[in-house]
């Protein structure tokens, strides 16, 4: 089997690397090769199988060709310009998010052309819970109006459209898992408008202050990196007949307000820990953060096999064990 990672720079692509390089297979069928590209050459580690590691800008229109050619049995197309850098950059966010995608697409219909249509590759594509829009329900379904308010969600439905379509047309058999925000990231912040969410639960666990810029009150959609790299494995073997014409549908996940997390953290590393939480408003990113769905209804989800935590506690621990946090350290 051979895969192609697109975004494997990317936390959740490093993370994803790292897990199939650990298993050398997917889906029982063992990994002959591996191709991992972002923006910056990823860094992979050892692994039991030819790694081609490449730089790469997804929407150069001679890239997508290049990047098929080899015929990869799976691609992973993580890809793209995270939700507040979308939303301050108009262009790029459509370059890379809209234009990238479909110019990936494209090159593998002509490849199925060439192959005399016996090219058909596992296209595993990770959307948002952004593409919905308010006023929510309770929960939100998978059926609920995908209206988003930002061009960030936009351009992931948009995608989600065409992996429908693409997939329906027999040119391709795509899955998209609308992932939550993940919960916490490891490493420095990025400029994804939901990047407190992880800030203030890693930075004062490494005894550094952190800014919340919104309300306690508010309440997200979380899992975390060890959730989503599952959901992308397991996205890549399901059967996809139980799909349908219904190609994309949202991760399941846990539903915490900003205080939940808060208690979470505390109950693990103390009021000493918490007290590095300072509360400075940020109107930019309230207003980003309001047009945002809190609660969904994962069932469809759940019922074809994908898993993640019941409780922001069990998430927060997820981070302290793989990142090896030491508390109080």
């Amino acid at each position: 089997m051979k895969v192609l990672v697109i975004g494997a720079a990317g936390m959740i692509g490093r993370k994803l690397v790292e897990r199939l390089t650990r298993d050398g297979a997917l889906g029982g069928r063992t990994i002959a090769s591996l191709h991992a590209t972002d923006i910056v050459a990823p860094a992979p580690g050892p692994a039991p199988f030819p790694i081609a590691s490449e730089a790469c800008d997804i929407a150069a229109p001679y890239i997508a060709p290049k990047l098929v050619a080899s015929r990869p049995d799976v691609i992973f197309l993580l890809a793209s310009i995270v939700s507040g850098e979308a939303e301050a950059d108009f262009e790029k966010g459509y370059s890379i998010n809209l234009d990238g995608t479909r110019l990936i697409l494209e090159a593998i219909r002509r490849e199925r052309e060439l192959s005399g249509a016996s090219y058909c590759p596992r296209v595993v594509f990770t959307s948002s819970i952004a593409v919905f829009g308010a006023p929510f329900p309770e929960a939100i379904g998978d059926e609920f109006f995908s209206t988003p308010l930002t061009s960030y969600g936009t351009q992931k439905a948009i995608c989600e459209l065409l992996l429908a379509d693409y997939s329906r047309r027999g040119f391709l058999d795509a899955v998209g898992i609308r992932l939550p925000t993940i919960s916490v990231r490891p490493g420095a912040p990025n400029k994804a408008a939901s990047s407190f969410f992880s800030g203030i639960m890693r930075e004062p666990l490494a005894g550094k202050a952190a800014i919340l810029p919104v309300a306690d009150t508010v309440m997200h959609w979380h899992a975390s990196p060890r959730s989503a790299v599952g959901f992308l494995v397991h996205a890549a073997t399901l059967d996809t007949t139980a799909l349908g014409a219904r190609r994309s549908l949202t991760m399941p996940g846990v539903a915490a307000t900003v205080a939940q997390q808060i208690e979470a953290l505390r109950e693990l590393a103390g009021d000493a820990t918490v007290a590095l939480i300072r509360r400075q408003s940020d109107p930019v990113i309230e207003k980003i953060v309001a047009g945002w769905p809190r609660n969904f209804d994962a069932s469809r989800a759940i019922s074809l096999g994908f898993r993640a935590e019941a409780s922001f506690a069990e998430i927060l621990r997820a981070y302290i064990e793989d990142e090896h946090v030491r508390i109080g350290a």
